[in-house]
């Protein structure tokens, strides 16, 4: 379980494809405090240590991740945000992300807001019940509030802080950016269309 409070960006050095896997080397001031099968979040995925040399450490991704993230579209390079596992001894500044990506989206613009930094991201049919004003949402690993949602589209706005301590600085139109809804509404939305197939099946 993760917050969406990044600790700091690693860098892919490496990838190698494996039959349907790929396995990625990241590069993380992190490397020498981890542990081979611990979970690691990044952009807001997450994926397991599997091995550690120096200043960097080894996870895969499987085809199933491959499909439903960016991961796929990962250079080497890049810039990925990282956070590790919350412990239950400190505050929770962020809210609930499992890691677990729902899949994709792309950002439609970034706007200079004098201070600010105001981004627009389409919204996939038949989620716009997972998605509120004033909401969580996870994107690539961030916990940000929902701004202005509509039926096709949603915002989020960044302080500076988050804009020079992330990869949001990296995000331009047309990037595309894994999402995480927030769980608790996945389960309110869930439990209410099973509520309603019981019901109009009795009526």
């Amino acid at each position: 379980m993760f917050t969406g409070i990044v600790e700091t960006i690693g860098i892919v050095t490496g990838i190698e494809k494996e039959g349907t896997n790929v396995h990625f080397t990241i590069q993380t001031d992190l490397a020498k405090e981890s542990y081979i099968d611990q979970s690691i979040s990044h952009n807001g995925v997450c994926l397991t240590v599997v091995s550690i040399e120096d200043d960097s450490y080894v996870v895969t991704a499987i085809q199933e991740t491959l499909k439903l993230t960016n991961l796929g579209l990962w250079q080497l390079g890049d810039s990925i945000n990282i956070e590790r596992a919350m412990t239950a001894d400190k505050r929770m500044d962020g809210h609930f992300v499992q890691g677990h990506v729902d899949g994709t989206v792309k950002c439609l613009s970034v706007s200079d807001a004098n201070g600010s930094w105001n981004y627009r991201f389409t919204l996939p049919e038949g989620k716009k019940n997972l998605i509120i004003s004033k909401g969580s949402v996870t994107l690539n690993g961030i916990s940000l509030t929902v701004v202005d949602p509509d039926d096709q589209s949603f915002g989020v706005s960044i302080i500076p802080y988050t804009y020079e301590h992330t990869t949001m600085k990296d995000i331009l139109a047309d990037s595309i950016i894994n999402i995480e809804y927030d769980m608790i509404a996945k389960h309110i939305v869930k439990n209410i269309e099973l509520y309603m197939d019981v019901y109009l099946t009795k009526k």
